[in-house]
């Protein structure tokens, strides 16, 4: 079994959710919230499953994000996909 990854967003320290605005029933209201994750997808071949789930990025000395320790950081969760997909905790 291979578990892969993907980035689906690009890290910018912000994201747009869409809620239920509170005062207006049927409408939607859109919040950016400050954010220090990112989402990523994980994929297996064998058996066929997909896993969504926040990956926290990585920062440099300097506090800069750091988007090559962030994807190295997803590799080790996706070794840790693997192991649940193999334990059955993932399906």
């Amino acid at each position: 079994m291979a578990v892969t990854y993907t980035l689906k967003e690009t890290f910018t320290g912000k994201r747009k959710e869409t809620s239920p605005d509170p005062e207006n029933e049927g409408k939607t209201i859109e919040i950016t919230n400050d954010v220090r994750d990112i989402i990523v997808e994980f994929k297996s071949d064998n058996p066929d499953i997909t896993h969504t789930r926040n990956v926290n990025v990585c920062y440099d000395g300097s506090g800069n994000y750091d988007d090559t320790a962030t994807k190295a950081r997803c590799a080790e969760v996706a070794m840790g996909v693997e192991h649940k997909i193999n334990l059955g905790t993932i399906s």
